[in-house]
């Protein structure tokens, strides 16, 4: 996978992406990025890539012009045109499935923005996706565009090492992981639960199971509404509702 990142400030990127996981998915072949500072397509005398905003108001926008010629340097020559993501608190919101979406793409082009918002050419003419890593405002795009290429590349096959580890990710599944346990069995005289010890797989995954849709109940039974559960399952959601209830009365 290709990615280049259009931003004013890349030195953001280099402590992220010259670590951990990304370094090594990088190592492997996995990815190449660039960052691209847009500043260097202005054709304005004082380098400038804002001005104000037509109409008046506050802030400044970004112009279409840099970010267009940028694009289109990127993207010439190439056959299929790549997705091309806009960071922006309008977009969409961000999730795991988005992100094993742009995970089959073979190029991403992110553009990071500053200033009061953009151009409305380059959503409508230039972009072919808007997302928002959250309901809140950031000073810029980058730390976005960091979420996304992080989330992204570690669906990459053997980045983790082991694939099964990303499919049994939280919301992956449209559910909440199950809690996890690792040697001694016995801290400060906080035990283990028997049945991880019990050597039973199937035992096993059926305790995964309920504390998984029991964690998911408890802290984000939103996601319960899109989740596609299977009889078990939902037998099992019943019998955590009705425990609530025991344990509530």
């Amino acid at each position: 996978m290709k990615i280049d990142i259009l931003t004013l400030f890349p030195d953001m990127f280099r402590g992220v992406f010259e670590a951990s996981i990304l370094k090594r998915a990088q190592d492997m072949g996995a990815f190449s990025y660039r960052l691209i500072d847009f500043r260097e397509y202005t054709d304005d005398k004082h380098n400038k890539v804002d001005d104000y905003p037509y109409g008046g108001g506050a802030g400044m926008v970004l112009k279409p012009q840099p970010i267009f010629d940028a694009v289109e340097d990127i993207i010439n020559g190439e056959e299929k045109k790549p997705r091309i993501v806009l960071l922006c608190p309008q977009g969409e919101s961000y999730t795991q499935q988005k992100a094993e979406e742009l995970a089959k793409e073979d190029h991403l082009i992110m553009i990071c923005g500053h200033y009061e918002g953009y151009d409305e050419r380059i959503r409508e003419h230039l972009v072919t996706d808007e997302i928002s890593i959250g309901d809140y405002v950031l000073t810029g795009g980058e730390l976005g565009a960091m979420v996304i290429t992080d989330s992204v590349i570690r669906l990459q096959p053997e980045v983790l090492g082991n694939d099964e580890s990303a499919v049994k990710d939280s919301f992956s599944t449209q559910l909440l992981e199950h809690p996890h346990y690792t040697r001694p069995n016995d801290f400060r005289g906080l035990k283990v639960p028997d049945v991880l010890t019990s050597g039973h797989h199937g035992k096993i995954e059926e305790w995964r199971t309920y504390e998984s849709l029991k964690r998911t109940y408890h802290r984000r039974p939103d996601l319960l509404e899109r989740a596609k559960l299977s009889d078990q399952e939902l037998k099992m959601l019943d019998k955590i509702k009705s425990e609530d209830v025991a344990r509530d009365s």
